[in-house]
């Protein structure tokens, strides 16, 4: 645990480093921050801050249960960095690739056989989506997916891997 706590740590304070340097090339971005809902998996509220025209950070905490009468619920804090590229000569939008970290806290309860499980795991993961931000009004649509590797302690192994897909809606701040 104190393993997985260092490298969350460090991937805080690398992105508050980020976060700290002077801001050039910023003239010229659809738009600066934004906050919202990530529709997938998992549910997640979502923020996002564009460093440069082209570069930007998100920041993501989500919640997940499946199941009736037993479940599987995990909630996730996760940041990653996005590097975004026009597409064609349509005002706004774009498509980005990046990669980020991600701690997520699993627990298993079965009413059925009174089973009860708990663990924590650290995720590395790729992503890849479209982003659109509007003209006319302050929203920003976005689909992605992101192929995560979970390492730590999981219901199956030490390591396991997983893809999360999702839709995002954010009011815009200029």
């Amino acid at each position: 645990m104190k393993k997985l706590f260092f490298v969350f740590a460090m991937a805080m304070l690398t992105c508050a480093g980020l976060r700290a340097q002077k801001i050039d090339g910023l003239e010229g971005a659809d738009y600066k921050s934004a906050i919202g809902l990530r529709i997938g998996t998992p549910i997640s509220a979502s923020y996002k801050h564009f460093f440069t025209k082209a570069g930007a950070g998100e920041a993501y905490a989500g919640f997940q249960h499946v199941g009736f009468g037993y479940g599987y619920t995990f909630f996730v804090l996760g940041a990653q960095y996005q590097h975004h590229f026009p597409i064609g000569d349509i005002e706004g939008f774009k498509w980005y690739v990046g990669g980020g970290a991600s701690v997520q806290f699993y627990s298993y309860n079965s009413n059925l056989n009174s089973y009860n499980y708990s663990s924590s795991a650290l995720g590395v993961n790729a992503v890849g989506g479209i982003d659109y931000k509007f003209a006319a009004i302050p929203l920003n649509l976005s689909a992605d997916w992101m192929p995560t590797v979970l390492i730590g302690s999981n219901f199956y192994n030490r390591r396991s891997a997983a893809g999360y897909g999702g839709i995002s809606a954010r009011y815009v701040f200029r």
